[in-house]
């Protein structure tokens, strides 16, 4: 039986598996390639970080992803596509492994995020 993202380990454990998908992508997995382990270590970290704040209100996120996907459009020309895998790759994860308010929350977190920035970003 599934459970809910409850803890900053299940939140691991979402974005564990979420990049897994997305790193088999042959759609989204190109913005990836250029990471090495380091950096690869602080996005994951980050990425923590972001959706523990967003699903649980933990305050550990303090970035600004609008900018860096800014950057990430100016230089890889993201498109709508992109956002539509995104969202697809998420939605399976979270179904996959959780169910519940909060995972239900995790889903609408990121139809939000996914919509403010094709709004602000592809203009």
């Amino acid at each position: 039986m599934k459970k809910d993202i409850t803890t900053r380990t299940d939140i691991e454990e979402l974005v564990k598996y979420f990049y897994q998908k997305v790193l088999a992508d042959d759609l989204i997995n190109k913005f990836f390639a250029h990471m090495d382990a380091d950096h690869w270590q602080k996005h994951m970290k980050t990425m923590c970080d972001f959706w523990e704040n967003a699903i649980l209100f933990s305050g550990t996120y303090s970035g600004n992803p609008m900018a860096s996907h800014a950057l990430l459009h100016q230089r890889d020309n993201l498109s709508s596509q992109h956002f539509i895998r995104w969202l697809k790759l998420f939605d399976a994860t979270v179904d996959e492994h959780f169910r519940g308010k909060n995972a239900e929350l995790a889903k609408q977190r990121a139809i939000a995020i996914a919509t403010t920035m094709q709004i602000k970003i592809l203009k």
